[in-house]
């Protein structure tokens, strides 16, 4: 399947709208071992719907294979993230669901890095969780005390947006197992997490981030409270 006609059609794209120099410049910044063909992500937004325009779906498997033809056989790293662009076509809202778990959770243990996961935590898991509150806190909760870090990440962050309707409960629990983490990735999850929620209820990050002061690291306090300060 490397050689799918829309992956081949996506990478002629890419490559005929790629700059060398940029490729170089976004590889570094991402510490990306995948290189780049250096499309700017407007640009790569337009190549993505102009490619993908045509794109019809069978069904849920067809839906699928598609995206992980682009993600699996992917040689530059903008091609992974048409595959995140396709996932969630609106051609494709029928087919996300809990079964769709199955790949996402995939991209997120292969891509193993904060764009990829990112993406997938807030706009795919987040909307799953939307639509199946009680299978998914089920595994969320079982996803932030496995050994993976990105699943953990993506536990924590998969609500980020959520506002009044942000499960507290949940959120809270998620960032238990990692609070004591010195992980980077996982500290930072856990502060953006938490500063997202101050934009809802200031009162209560302030009140967590007190009550967890000798737990929660500096990094993360400091997330928390970056648009909202600490009690006077």
């Amino acid at each position: 399947m490397a050689g799918s006609p829309l992956l081949i059609k996506l990478r002629e794209m890419l490559r005929k709208n790629g700059d060398p120099q940029k490729a170089a410049a976004m590889q570094a910044y991402m510490k990306s071992p995948m290189p780049y063909h250096g499309v700017p992500a407007p640009a790569l937004r337009k190549i993505c719907k102009n490619a993908f325009a045509g794109v019809q779906f069978e069904d849920r498997k067809d839906w699928e294979n598609q995206i992980l033809v682009l993600w699996r056989n992917a040689r530059f790293r903008e091609e992974r993230y048409a595959a995140l662009s396709l996932a969630r076509a609106r051609s494709a809202r029928e087919f996300q669901t809990l079964p769709a778990m199955k790949i996402y959770e995939e991209m997120i243990v292969t891509g193993a890095w904060w764009d990829y996961v990112d993406d997938i935590a807030s706009h795919h898991v987040g909307f799953i969780l939307n639509k199946y509150p009680v299978q998914m806190r089920r595994k969320m909760l079982a996803w932030s005390k496995c050994p993976n870090l990105w699943k953990r990440r993506t536990a924590i962050i998969c609500q980020l947006g959520r506002k009044h309707e942000t499960d507290l409960s949940l959120l809270y629990s998620c960032i238990e197992p990692s609070l004591d983490s010195r992980e980077f990735f996982l500290q930072k999850a856990i502060g953006w997490a938490l500063r997202q929620y101050a934009w809802t209820d200031p009162q209560e990050v302030r009140r967590y981030v007190k009550e967890k002061s000798g737990r929660l690291s500096a990094l993360s306090r400091k997330e928390a409270l970056r648009n909202i300060g600490a009690d006077k």
